[in-house]
């Protein structure tokens, strides 16, 4: 007869008490999951998350209270979780889970890992932890009512970057700067503006016309008599934007006519942009004023939030906000800097307010403080419950790795509406590992096709090696015969190098590269394939990706923008084909993406599967994260009954909503 403790076998109760868990995050999924994980009967937890608790988290992460705002999500999740269960062992660190101090023998001390994150490159990182450490993983996301829990085992399933993800889209400059044709376009414009502006500056977000545009092709010096850009409000000068701005004293009215009449004005000089375009109209503070209506802007009924202000309630708006922010500027003292928050209400203000001026400017309609903050901060609505039914998944899988039996565990997917059987909750059978996999395979290895006379060796390590390929502390040595050092992760070695060209160290075409990080005990040989014939604004391509590994964008229009409304690229839970059709990115309510920089182009509710469709082919679904449809491998035709009744076969998956 088995011996339970309460719902458990003894002898899986036993291995629970004694095992030790490391949960990485502590928000929305996490604060579910430390709850769960207590009451199962896991003694043995370690937490860890970067993050303190803001207001806003309090509407589902029910371990945080008004009290808690500002302090350490880790150590008040652990507090509470205390609370209902004493006698837990609980360790919180309020860190980030990438700092060097947690190394592959960190991660040997643990059973299982379980992860509630919200970003690409701290999941990109502690997968190749527990892969040096050969720890078993657990992998999870949410996104609205979508959901997703998988399993990652060295050797024997798909690592989180088996799968390439898609290469997240990014705005050519010259459209954010000269030729705008979306909301989104104006919203990342703005906050670029406010980097430039009281943040940190980054000569990649320029905001200033591009006389660079290829598509212009004008003479500047025969045009540029045209522009009745004033001296004194600043005319456009290759200066930089804050140090204009300070020597304005961050003047409202100044800061307006500069950025909505006169760069409009100089943009309107480059006449082979507006001739199958509809030019821009520039706006002027002194005959907005002389001409507000006082009625126009009086609060409408409903939210303050979704109430669409006129042209000068966001002058008005845009004025009060700069001179928040030069209040909050001057406070800080000299050499500050303001870091961009969707939560900080001025912030949101400013950005709000200079992103419909420009819309407007450029003949769009205007959009909601609420739809703003959606498409800047890339929101999804949170939803409580499905957070709650995903950490309890986790749980469950947990329990299967702890009883030996991970061949029985699952990727599942939480669907928003239950799928022809009726399901809302649809299970598939883990991949195994992608021999391709330049992370997971016994000798990871890419080609990067770059032009090797324009690529810097900085660009190599923080755009291609960090950004791209996830490393943390990069060292790369040329295979020359010489083990020539051309980046050192150690402070001061190699950075004479950074602003010399791959060229200068006799990088060409065909070479080869071999970069270590020793903090995630992880090697990948970069093979260098020489071009000159990259697209504007792209600085290398990964070969053998985009287009012919990752799936076609969709062009429905209407999913397009209802994705650009808020759903955005950071990171993707999933690492089967199967998990990428359904997979969710955040751990609770956020896909996270520069938007500054990226772009989606779907939206998850996109394509309904055909009640007649052949049960002999996988149905494509709309990846929550991308947007893009994920094709499943066919597999043989079997009778419509054996389909029915195989309950695990992901053609249980129909198109999510």
């Amino acid at each position: 007869m088995v011996q339970l403790v309460g719902s458990l076998r003894k002898e899986l109760a036993d291995s629970l008490s004694s095992c030790k868990v490391l949960v990485v995050g502590a928000g929305g999924i996490g604060c579910e999951l430390l709850k769960n994980v207590v009451l199962t009967g896991f003694k043995n937890i370690e937490v860890i998350d970067l993050d303190t608790i803001d207001v806003s988290n309090l509407n589902r992460q029910f371990l945080f209270q008004k009290k808690h705002v500002g302090k350490s999500k880790a150590q008040v999740a652990k507090e509470s979780a205390l609370q209902f269960c004493p006698s837990a062992n609980i360790t919180a660190y309020h860190d980030s889970i990438m700092n060097p101090d947690y190394n592959v023998e960190f991660f040997r001390k643990f059973v299982l890992v379980m992860n509630a994150l919200d970003n690409r490159a701290a999941r990109n990182h502690v997968n190749r932890m527990c892969l040096a450490a050969d720890i078993p993983l657990i992998e999870s996301g949410t996104a609205g009512y979508l959901g997703q829990v998988t399993v990652i085992k060295k050797g024997m399933t798909e690592c989180y970057e088996c799968q390439p993800k898609p290469t997240q889209k990014t705005f050519p400059g010259c459209t954010i700067r000269n030729t705008p044709s979306e909301p989104i376009h104006c919203i990342v414009w703005a906050k670029y503006l406010f980097n430039q502006l009281f943040g940190e500056e980054d000569a990649d977000q320029e905001v200033s016309p591009d006389t660079a545009d290829p598509e212009a092709a004008w003479n500047p010096e025969d045009t540029a008599a045209r522009a009745t850009a004033s001296e004194k409000d600043g005319d456009i000068k290759r200066v930089s934007t804050k140090d204009w701005a300070r020597s304005t004293g961050y003047d409202p009215v100044k800061l307006f006519n500069k950025l909505f009449k006169d760069d409009i004005m100089y943009l309107l000089t480059m006449d082979k942009l507006w001739k199958k375009r509809k030019a821009p109209t520039p706006l002027d503070w002194q005959q907005l004023e002389n001409g507000a209506n006082p009625q126009e802007d009086t609060p409408a009924s409903g939210l303050k939030d979704q109430q669409v202000l006129g042209v000068w309630g966001h002058c008005q708006l845009f004025q009060h906000s700069v001179e928040t922010l030069r209040s909050q500027l001057q406070e800080k003292g000299e050499g500050s800097e303001l870091v961009w928050d969707k939560d900080d209400p001025p912030a949101m203000d400013f950005v709000t307010a200079a992103a419909n001026l420009r819309m407007h400017i450029f003949s769009m309609n205007m959009k909601s403080r609420f739809d703003v903050k959606s498409m800047a901060g890339n929101i999804i609505p949170a939803i409580a419950t499905t957070n709650a039914v995903i950490a309890g998944l986790i749980v469950l899988e947990g329990l299967k790795i702890l009883s030996g039996e991970l061949e029985s565990c699952r990727t599942i997917f939480l669907n928003k509406c239950p799928n022809l059987r009726k399901k809302l909750l649809v299970p598939c059978i883990l991949d195994p590992p992608s021999a391709n996999c330049y992370v997971c395979a016994s000798k990871p290895e890419v080609t990067v096709k770059l032009n090797v006379h324009k690529t810097m060796v900085l660009s190599l390590q923080d755009r291609i090696l960090k950004e791209r390929f996830g490393m943390v502390a990069p060292d790369v040595q040329i295979e020359d015969g010489k083990g020539t050092i051309l980046i050192s992760s150690e402070e001061g070695e190699t950075e004479a190098n950074n602003s010399k060209f791959l060229s200068d160290f006799g990088i060409r075409n065909g070479s080869r590269l071999q970069a270590d990080d020793f903090l995630q005990d992880y090697t990948l040989l970069v093979n260098v394939l020489h071009t000159e014939e990259l697209e504007h604004d792209v600085e290398f391509e990964v070969v053998g990706e985009a287009p012919d590994k990752a799936p076609p964008p969709q062009t429905n229009q209407e999913e397009v923008n209802s994705i650009t409304n808020g759903n955005k690229d950071s990171a993707q839970p999933s690492t089967s084909s199967k998990a990428r059709a359904a997979a969710a990115d955040d751990d609770d309510d956020i896909m996270i993406v520069d938007s500054d920089e990226e772009e989606e182009e779907g939206a998850p509710s996109s394509s309904t599967a055909a009640p007649g469709a052949s049960s002999g082919t996988k149905r494509k679904h709309s990846d929550v994260e991308t947007g893009e449809a994920s094709t499943k491998r066919p597999r043989t035709d079997q009778s419509s009954a054996a389909a029915a009744a195989d309950d695990d076969d992901d053609d249980d998956i129909i198109a999510l909503d």
